[in-house]
């Protein structure tokens, strides 16, 4: 099989490699479409660690084509989502059913502790568990479940309540996903804060109550002047130190400022403890998701409760990674979408 793998920062190699065999608890998935995430940018330049050589792609769906020994329920033929997250089950965190705060956290081609080969490859290995029934449903679309289902973990960490007022920095592919899983909760209004033209604009056609312009306005005073005051969810999408004190900075007393967009790990920011104290706002990290959201996630996309198609501009083969990677950098379009082979 031909897979594009990463073997240095900064390089990535399609190589031709053994198809896999599954274990006896896998199923082996032919990818029929895997999205590109800002976690595999990260990796692709180190900003996430990662040992070499290793295939990314966390984002996948396909065709199952062989099954382990002791898979029941899946059979060769079906078409599945991958959940890229493999939980040990045996920690006290999984215990809890928090599997996504995992101590032996292991991931199909994402960040982890133990990262396995992912899905930028025509076949990846992934454990039984893992893969869900997407039906009729293709495969670019059933690709958009992993970063729809962090959306829902996300929403449900603000402990949102039919409307509530919601305020989103950034409408990049996330900040668009998070828009609709917030509308989806019943959030309302939705006030959205992007400086494209194009994102902003859709922004708007996917569900934004109001949006805002930071180019022409302060996007603080004009977010709470949209929502009619502060807003009860302030949920920061790009992963910027300024703008995550933005979303603060619009929260109300009560609220819950959701940190979203993915910080550099090095960053740092002052808070004022009094006014956690005295305003009692939540700060709320979400970086993952959990068996459950991730069925949430594709019973929305089956559903049609959410436009994942108007967020892929752009379809991609194994050779064209590191395009997509300069163009992610530059923001240019929305969700790339590797596309393997004629696997649909």
């Amino acid at each position: 099989m031909r897979a594009s793998t990463l073997t240095d920062v900064g390089e990535i190699t399609v190589e031709e490699r053994d198809r896999p065999d599954p274990a006896d608890d896998e199923v082996l998935v032919q990818v029929g479409a895997c999205s590109v995430c800002m976690t595999d940018y990260h990796m692709y330049h180190g900003t996430f660690a990662a040992e070499t050589p290793l295939v990314l792609g966390h984002e996948g769906a396909g065709t199952v084509a062989e099954v382990g020994a002791d898979v029941e329920g899946f059979a060769v033929g079906d078409r599945v989502a991958i959940n890229p997250t493999v939980p040990c089950n045996a920690c006290s965190y999984c215990k809890k059913g928090e599997t996504h705060l995992c101590e032996n956290n292991t991931s199909i081609g994402g960040a982890g502790d133990t990262i396995l080969d992912g899905a930028f490859a025509e076949y990846v290995r992934v454990p039984a568990i893992n893969v869900e029934d997407i039906g009729e449903m293709s495969f670019e679309r059933a690709a958009l479940a992993e970063p729809l289902a962090c959306c829902v973990h996300g929403v449900e960490q603000t402990d949102i309540k039919p409307g509530d007022s919601v305020g989103i920095i950034g409408a990049g592919p996330i900040g668009l996903l998070l828009l609709q899983a917030f509308r989806n909760a019943g959030a309302a209004p939705i006030v959205v804060s992007e400086l494209d033209d194009e994102r902003r604009e859709l922004a708007a056609d996917l569900g934004a109550d109001a949006v805002v312009d930071p180019n022409e306005e302060d996007p603080e005073e004009a977010i709470c002047a949209a929502a009619g005051g502060p807003v009860d969810v302030g949920a920061e999408a790009i992963g910027l130190v300024p703008t995550i004190k933005q979303a603060n900075a619009v929260t109300a007393s009560g609220g819950s400022t959701l940190i979203f967009g993915v910080p550099d790990q090095e960053a740092t920011m002052e808070i004022s403890p009094f006014d956690v104290f005295f305003d009692e706002v939540d700060y709320r990290g979400s970086f993952s998701l959990t068996t459950e959201d991730f069925e949430r996630a594709i019973t929305l996309l089956r559903h049609e409760r959410i436009d994942a198609e108007t967020l892929i501009t752009e379809r991609i083969g194994l050779d064209d990674l590191p395009t997509a990677f300069e163009r992610m950098g530059n923001a240019e379009g929305l969700k790339k979408v590797v596309v393997p082979g004629d696997s649909e």
